[in-house]
């Protein structure tokens, strides 16, 4: 059994707390949204390091809708500059829903590129020549996010192309005030095909990954967009991506974030994750009725708000190797032979929820295959969370019952808490202990 497996445990636990809810309603003003199978519900986290944990239907596909507005307002800004995209769209949050007019007194710009009237736009910036057509770099672009590439839902395209006069009628309204560079139709045309592109769960907490990555794919290495260019995405998508609950959003959540009608919903933890839930019955404001409340228990469960303090990234596992490789490990072959299978993972500074995840990967990399024992060492330790705390456990637990002996170095019983069983690890104050302990042919 896995540790890292502890990250996805607190997901399936989210899962089945939250799969069972009934409230709210598809979206039916694009008819092709109203068939989605109102029970599907998927989450997925994807780590800066690229590991990717998820549950339920991850990869079951759906259309990005909304979603894709915070990507497509990324290429106009890298393509642009924040300046002269910031000459055709603000930046303030509007306090309205994704539909309404929201236009800027005197210069008629949209308050923001998360409301549809600025999302328009924000297309209708992206260049479009004979040699890279608008749509083509669009799609492009949102494939380099997601590490594969995606395609159209043509069936949900056409229901949106019937369907979309009032998106029609504000492309035509944001002209009559100046502010549209191209003509309405072929920008609403464009629009409507973006938020067409197919994606699944893991696919949208890939693309926030990228972004919470500084905007290079964790998973690819692909530099995707520059760093500036994400935080100004970030930026906008924790004061505007939840419309009119914006504010409420990041007060609780504490989370950048955009949701969209057809299910789906990311948020992204500067250097730290991208995560995404799938799940088509919608609240009053558009946004998933489980997905809000699964990624809402999650920041709450782990302290992921984003005004919390985090850990530095990078900075949490100092050492994965073998007891036969550490400085003390003594010269006698038949010593040697006993500790190369022992595993030892060092980690040090404080841990939460981020750096927690990186220990427990930590643990199941380390050592060869014939390892059968695990020495954590925390005597570098200075602070461990609860939800570290909880994670640590839980992975190490897991460990135990796959059959690995486990043991912790941690002189300030810094691990040890009301969650830990009769079952936890042996704990010990120096690392030549745990080690001897949990070598094989130990005598005594």
């Amino acid at each position: 059994m896995n540790a890292a497996e502890a990250v996805t445990d607190a997901l399936r636990e989210l899962h089945t707390r939250f799969g069972g809810l009934r409230d709210g309603r598809l979206a039916d003003y694009i008819p092709q949204l109203a068939l989605a199978d109102p029970d599907a519900f998927g989450l997925a986290l994807i780590s800066m390091d690229g590991h990717r944990y998820s549950t339920g239907d991850v990869e079951v596909p759906f259309t990005a809708q909304s979603v894709s507005k915070p990507f497509v307002y990324a290429l106009a800004l890298s393509t642009l500059g924040l300046d002269e995209v910031g000459r055709w769209v603000g930046a303030e949050p509007s306090g309205e829903a994704f539909n309404a007019i929201s236009l800027e007194p005197g210069t008629g710009r949209p308050a923001n590129a998360m409301v549809n009237a600025g999302a328009i736009v924000t297309t209708a910036l992206v260049p479009d020549t004979r040699d890279a057509p608008r749509f083509d770099r669009i799609l492009d672009f949102l494939s380099r996010f997601a590490g594969r590439r995606l395609d159209v839902d043509e069936q949900v395209y056409a229901s949106e192309a019937l369907t979309g006069d009032r998106n029609r009628a504000l492309a035509y309204f944001i002209r009559s005030a100046g502010p549209l560079p191209v003509d309405p139709v072929a920008a609403v045309e464009t629009y409507f095909r973006q938020c067409a592109v197919r994606v699944t769960a893991l696919d949208l907490a890939a693309m926030a990954a990228t972004l919470a990555n500084g905007g290079v794919q964790p998973v690819t290495g692909d530099a995707v967009v520059p760093e500036p260019v994400a935080a100004h995405v970030l930026a906008v998508m924790a004061t505007c991506g939840m419309y009119n609950a914006s504010g409420d959003w990041l007060l609780r959540v504490g989370l950048p974030a955009k949701s969209g009608v057809s299910g789906g919903l990311i948020a992204a933890g500067p250097a730290r994750f991208g995560l995404a839930a799938y799940s088509p019955l919608l609240d009053p404001a558009g946004t998933s009725v489980r997905g809000r409340r699964a990624l809402g228990a999650l920041s709450e469960r782990f302290g992921l708000h984003l005004m919390h303090n985090p850990a530095l990234a990078g900075s949490t596992v100092t050492l994965v190797t073998t007891a036969d490789d550490l400085p003390s490990a003594p010269a006698g072959e038949r010593e040697r032979a006993r500790r190369e299978r022992v595993a030892v993972v060092a980690a040090q500074g404080a841990l939460d929820f981020t750096a927690a995840e990186r220990v427990l990967f930590a643990l199941d990399e380390s050592g060869p295959e014939n390892t059968v024992a695990v020495v954590l060492d925390l005597r570098r330790v200075t602070d461990i969370d609860t939800a570290a705390r909880t994670m640590l456990n839980g992975g190490l637990a897991r460990l135990m019952a796959g059959g690995r002996r486990t043991a912790v170095v941690d002189p300030a019983g810094r691990l040890a808490g009301q969650d830990v069983t009769a079952g936890a690890p042996r704990r010990f104050v120096s690392r030549e202990d745990a080690v001897d302990w949990c070598a094989p042919g130990r005598t005594g």
